[in-house]
């Protein structure tokens, strides 16, 4: 395997130094606290997630408010009150994306965060338990578990809510990939799974990097060389 500082250079050399790298990583995640987040803000983001999947981020980011007026703040126990007309009639709803599958996704994940937070205090505190060097077995949990959350979406629920999250695009595989791991070119089996788990716990260790950071890296090696701004763009989205 090619060593990480010999990756870590290659971004570096890439987007103009190290000092401009630094500032493409964004800030550290801290899997702590998470513990404090509200069970209304972690459903909102997960629903802004799934129904950002497949759809255009910027017009969602848009919508948002009407989103969390329709959806009563997505208060989870407000929402698991309501009667089957309001979920019916929220498919009609001009201030939200109008798509049954995705609208029935917000009722059956706020029935998991609602059954979490009772065994575990919240569904933050749930989040912040698990081992930070398991980020592979949380995204099968919430696959399993949840609705609509599997794939990239639970990576990305992951790190719009602080989680220290390895986001696997088409640039880190490639990355990875020329690294030397002998994985998929879109890793997906449990086996590549865990080969790209592995092989980020050991970069972490070396480098003392959070993981989202060393994913951040991956990325920014190979693949088209997005301008610094470009990267800052899209971080901002």
């Amino acid at each position: 395997m090619r060593s990480f500082e010999e990756i870590r250079a290659r971004a570096a050399a890439r987007k103009g130094g190290d000092e401009i790298l630094a500032t493409l990583l964004g800030p550290a995640p801290d899997n702590n606290a998470v513990a404090e987040l509200p069970d209304d803000r972690i459903l909102s983001t997960m629903a802004e997630r799934v129904f950002a999947a497949g759809f255009v981020w910027r017009v969602i980011e848009q919508k948002w408010p009407g989103f969390e007026a329709a959806f009563l703040g997505f208060q989870p126990k407000a929402l698991l009150f309501q009667p089957d007309d309001f979920w019916h009639d929220l498919a009609s709803d001009p201030r939200i994306v109008r798509n049954p599958q995705k609208i029935r996704s917000v009722r059956e994940n706020a029935a998991l965060i609602e059954r979490i937070s009772r065994e575990h205090g919240s569904f933050g505190r749930f989040l912040a338990a698990w081992p930070a060097d398991d980020q592979v077995g949380l995204m099968a949990w919430l696959g399993k578990n949840g609705s609509r959350l599997g794939g990239n979406t639970g990576q990305y629920l992951l790190r719009w809510l602080g989680w220290d999250t390895f986001i696997l695009s088409a640039d880190m595989s490639a990355a990875l990939r020329d690294a030397g791991l002998d994985i998929a070119e879109q890793p997906s089996s449990k086996r590549d799974l865990e080969k790209v788990q592995a092989q980020i716990n050991a970069w972490a260790a070396e480098s003392g990097l959070p993981r989202a950071h060393i994913s951040r890296i991956l990325a920014m090696s190979t693949g088209i060389n997005r301008t610094p701004e470009e990267i800052r763009q899209y971080m901002e989205e």
